[in-house]
């Protein structure tokens, strides 16, 4: 095996992420040091780590801001299509490493730092995460704004900048213990506040009808003030604006309300409207009907839409153009893209705006909306789709109630006429749904007032049109598309595996980190044998580095060759951890039966957060932690099974343990997992996935070849029919013996010998009440990781599994997505116009 290179070493090979140059090196330690003096106030003798890490950051800020600004400049000089994605959450992780290989600085980062006697990856690891959002769908987003920027698209990203993102997750006795991520305490260096754009958001009031139209009066003012984050595109001089909103009380806020002896106390309640972009909700695929979520929702669209509009009317061509009469060209020039349903009350406030202030009539506002939005949907499951009780929706938003009737009226007019007597389809295709309370469906509403609905991989867009969706894919089947996700190959493989970058590049040359296409490339070497030793080599080193990791922060030592068997993912029974457990136990009931077989030893790692109120995740956890108790200490199994449950699961500790893995978990019951994106990271990254047909399983599967993923279990039809006849979890427990013997050592508390109750909630979910069906894939699964064992034992032929599963990942790159989206949503096309560089900032 080839002797790892030392830091100086890598320093000196010529990679993918750049060449430094002499000039580059001294003037980014001059600037560095001019940081450190007038920026941070420090000198050599008293800065600290984190004084260093920020005059770096800003270093490297100095290069992005005259390109940012340039390419502002730009867009209002050619005025093309703007793209305006809004998310609830954006989750970004750390900046530094990424602006700094977008930018092709990155080597000569690295020799600055080296030459002013400070190590780069140390200033790296002080950066807070970003962590504004809880899982998949708020790294989507993140993804979304690197391509749009590589691509030159002109785009927008719009969320909430919330002061608490998702919450610090630390393991006590086994148990998640939540702490509040306080990610601003030292301030933020990407950011730019911008208070010259602060806009009024509106809540509460009533509606006037008035001889001058509909007026929404009496109303509660709250400021939202925008904080703008550049994001720069891969080496192409664009660096387009996420913009995210912070709320401020107004200074007259509630002072009317008080009489002059309250003075202090109406100061003190600024808190209440300041609250709305305090904290990011924890929930993953599940609604949690709040009043203060609510609010969020509507303050990041209003705030949007009037910087939107405010955008629109100063452009060349917007209102200006006096050939067309004013918003006729709205659709033309602006895209609205609505990330899952959060910001489905952009539609019911563009209307209220285009019809109440700027007095368009209903049916013109109305084709205006309509070709403005597209709305992508990202779950199936029932209770994660958000349907918010009109008392509250009335209190909140009563202009807004008034719309949402409307549209569903004119709506429901529609159908009636398309089917006649048909008052079970009117019922099903409603906007409001009866019952106690009545409630919005906000899915329903994201699809009428959209011009394409998209799912996010072909067997969840399929499952859509044909389940969810199936009554209004009946009347409008040109409405609904796929867009199948991606995952930017920037930071998913050049930043967190320079070592595969590199050897991708040797063969195949720089240009697949923008046309990931030409991995398919790498299958022109699938039999070169010093190829298949380079990839060896690398994830043996990638293996060894967070080995050396979890030993430092987890005073573990593991095995660093065994299988490195990774599920990391949100806590959800839908992702079914528990199948893995199950699997955990009969491996290790297995050694214990026969002490002296020869197993191939195997580190299963499990991360992922619970929604704080979550109990079933949260016991979960709790039973894979007392697992990783019995199995660890376990003297007979030494180092042939070890268990880590991986505390504080995040962006930037996937970006260690990916590379890291040999085997991907992705297995959810088929149906349910809408399509994921660690699954591409994984393969892109050289692990091998173990999985259900499920989500982008399916399509991976189709590029790689089924024969190069470890495929188990139910199909969708599988499951379906089960559904039809009826589960029952008994039958397996009867059938399986090892199984038996895993739920009995549950029951019994063999793993909680001082709790023996403790996990008697999750055995009877398992038994009695399982939606997700654990017990039926349990066979497939067991001796389908079996076939990852015999395959592991022959490393020759694993690796070339690897090379044919990296050859095979090219179509997962969020740049093929963002094509697609830009094409057939937004009416525009990716331009690979460079933008010309700005001078850039010296002494």
């Amino acid at each position: 095996m080839a002797t790892p290179l030392t830091d100086q070493e890598k320093r000196k090979q010529i990679s993918v992420r750049g060449i430094a140059g002499l000039g580059d090196v001294a003037e980014i330690k001059k600037s560095f040091n001019r940081h450190l003096h007038f920026t941070l106030v420090k000198d050599r003798n008293v800065a600290t780590p984190r004084d260093y890490f920020f005059a770096l950051a800003h270093t490297v800020r100095d290069h992005l801001v005259g390109r940012w600004i340039r390419t502002q400049q730009y867009y209002y000089e050619k005025d093309p299509k703007r793209i305006h994605y809004l998310s609830l959450e954006f989750y970004m992780g750390r900046t530094l490493q990424n602006t700094m290989i977008n930018l092709g600085l990155q080597n000569a980062c690295d020799e600055a730092i080296y030459q002013l006697g400070l190590d780069l990856e140390e200033l790296e690891e002080i950066e807070e995460d970003a962590g504004l959002g809880n899982g998949g769908l708020g790294r989507l987003a993140a993804c979304f704004l690197d391509s749009m920027a590589t691509l030159g698209l002109a785009a927008y990203g719009y969320g909430i900048r919330y002061e608490f993102g998702i919450f610090n997750q630390k393991i006590s006795n086994g148990w998640q213990v939540e702490e509040a991520d306080d990610w601003l305490r030292y301030g933020n260096p990407w950011e730019k506040a911008r208070p010259e754009y602060m806009l009024p958001v509106h809540f509460y009031g009533r509606v006037e009808h008035t001889g001058e139209g509909v007026k929404w009066v009496d109303t509660q003012v709250v400021l939202a003030m925008p904080y703008d984050t550049p994001v720069p595109g891969y080496k192409n001089n664009t660096v387009n604006t996420m913009r995210l909103w912070s709320a401020k009380a107004p200074n007259d806020f509630n002072l009317q309300e008080f009489n002059v002896g309250d003075y202090i106390e109406a100061v003190l309640d600024r808190n209440l409207a300041e609250n709305i972009s305090r904290v990011l909700y924890p929930n993953d695929n599940f609604f949690e009907g709040k009043e203060l979520r609510l609010k969020q929702e509507y303050f990041v669209v209003a705030a949007t839409l009037q910087d939107i509009i405010r955008r629109f009317k100063s452009s060349k061509f917007g209102c200006r153009d006096p050939v067309r009469t004013s918003f006729e060209t709205f659709p033309e020039k602006v895209a609205i893209q609505l990330n899952d349903t959060h910001p489905a009350l952009a539609i019911p406030e563009l209307m209220r705006i285009l019809v109440d202030v700027e007095k368009l009539d209903w049916d013109k506002a109305w084709e205006v909306t309509v070709q403005t939005c597209a709305y992508t949907n990202h779950t199936v499951l029932p209770e994660a789709l958000e349907r918010w009780p009109i008392y509250m929706f009335e209190k909140l938003l009563p202009r807004h109630l008034q719309i949402v009737y409307e549209i569903n009226h004119r709506h429901l007019q529609k159908i009636a006429e398309l089917y006649p007597g048909d008052n079970d389809r009117l019922r099903r295709m409603s906007l409001i749904e009866e019952g106690d309370p009545k409630r919005i469906n906000m899915a329903h509403l994201c699809v009428v007032g959209s011009h394409a609905v998209n799912g996010v991989a072909q067997i969840h867009s399929d499952i859509v049109k044909s389940t969810v969706f199936k009554d209004f894919h009946d009347v409008e089947p040109e409405k609904f598309q796929n867009k199948t996700n991606g995952i930017t190959p920037r930071r998913w493989l050049l930043l967190c595996n320079p070592g595969l970058a590199d050897i991708i590049a040797e063969k195949i040359g720089e240009d697949f980190l923008t046309d990931l296409f030409q991995l398919k490339k790498l299958l022109d070497f699938i039999d070169d044998d010093a190829f298949i030793r380079d990839v060896a080599n690398v994830k043996q080193e990638n293996k060894q580095k967070f080995a050396a990791y979890l030993e430092k922060e987890y005073k573990v030592k593991i095995n660093p060759e065994s299988i490195f068997d990774v599920q990391v993912k949100r806590i959800h029974e839908y992702k079914r951890q528990l199948l893995n457990c199950l699997h955990i136990i009969t491996f290790y009931n297995r050694i214990k039966k026969d002490p002296n077989k020869h197993f191939v030893p195997r580190t299963v790692m499990i991360g992922g957060k619970a929604a704080p109120g979550y109990h079933m995740a949260k016991l979960i956890i709790k039973l894979i932690t007392s697992v990783g108790q019995v199995v660890n200490n376990d003297l007979v199994v030494g180092d042939r099974l070890k268990v880590i449950f991986l505390e504080n699961y995040r962006v930037s500790l996937a970006e260690k343990v990916i590379p890291a893995a040999d085997l991907s978990e992705q297995i959810s019951t088929a149906g349910t997992e809408a399509s994921g994106t660690g699954n591409m990271k994984f393969m892109l990254n050289g692990a091998l996935t173990i999985g259900t047909m499920d989500g982008a399983n399916v399509e991976m599967a189709e590029e790689a070849g089924e024969e190069n993923l470890f495929i188990f279990g139910m199909r969708v039809e599988d499951v379906e029919e089960m559904d039809r006849k009826g589960y029952n979890a008994k039958e397996y427990y009867e059938r399986l013996p090892e199984l038996r013997q895993v739920i009995d050592q549950i029951r019994s508390g063999f793993f909680s010998p001082k709790e023996p109750e403790m996990f008697k909630d999750v055995v009877n979910m398992l038994l009695n009440n399982d939606r997700f069906k654990v017990f039926a894939d349990y066979e497939a699964y067991i001796s389908c990781q079996e076939k990852v064992n015999e395959l592991y034992r022959n490393p020759k032929e694993w690796t070339k599994t690897v090379i044919r599963n990296i050859a095979g990942s090219g179509k997962f790159s969020s740049d093929r997505t963002i094509t697609e989206y830009a094409r057939e949503i937004w009416g525009v096309e990716p331009s690979d116009v460079k933008i010309p560089p700005p001078n850039e900032p010296r002494d």
